[in-house]
């Protein structure tokens, strides 16, 4: 089944919500398709830590809340770095989605350059063709040149059984 099909009723449910054609209605759905991507890569990552340390936590008189935010989220980066490179490149690369539910007159910066390289207006402009296409790899570049070793440390930090 072509995945066209499927936008059919995300545009329903987009328009009966009152928020088709929004920056809210493509945020939400931005953040619906990335909720299973990051639930998988959180729970791998956190059913690797030892169950010790929460046990001891629980003696020393510890709940929930302080659990999570004394031991766990301090142990996170990588994890949330690795979760944020990867949802930033799939929303900043989206093409189908930006363009059928986002703002009218918004085009996304995909939808754009591949204006710029599929126009016909006589011959090719290489040179200008792969400057859009560097500029527009840019961002995504500079984010995994930021953040590359917290990627990598959190790609790697479950792989490892111990």
């Amino acid at each position: 089944m072509p995945f066209q099909l499927y936008l059919i009723p995300i545009a329903i449910t987009l328009r009966e919500l009152g928020i088709f054609g929004t920056s809210f209605g493509l945020i939400l759905l931005h953040t619906v398709y990335g909720v299973p991507l990051t639930t998988l890569l959180f729970r791998n990552y956190y059913v690797t830590i030892q169950p010790e340390l929460m046990k001891a936590a629980i003696i020393d008189g510890a709940g929930f809340f302080r659990i999570f935010f004394q031991i766990i989220l301090p142990m996170s980066p990588s994890i949330i770095m690795v979760a944020v490179i990867l949802i930033f490149t799939g929303i900043y690369n989206d093409f189908i989605f930006s363009l059928t539910f986002g703002e009218v007159g918004k085009q996304p910066i995909m939808a754009a350059l591949n204006n710029i390289v599929n126009s016909t207006y006589g011959v090719k402009e290489h040179n200008v063709n792969m400057a859009a296409t560097l500029l527009t790899a840019f961002p995504t570049l500079l984010i995994y040149l930021l953040a590359g070793k917290f990627f990598i440390q959190g790609l790697t930090s479950g792989a490892v059984k111990g």
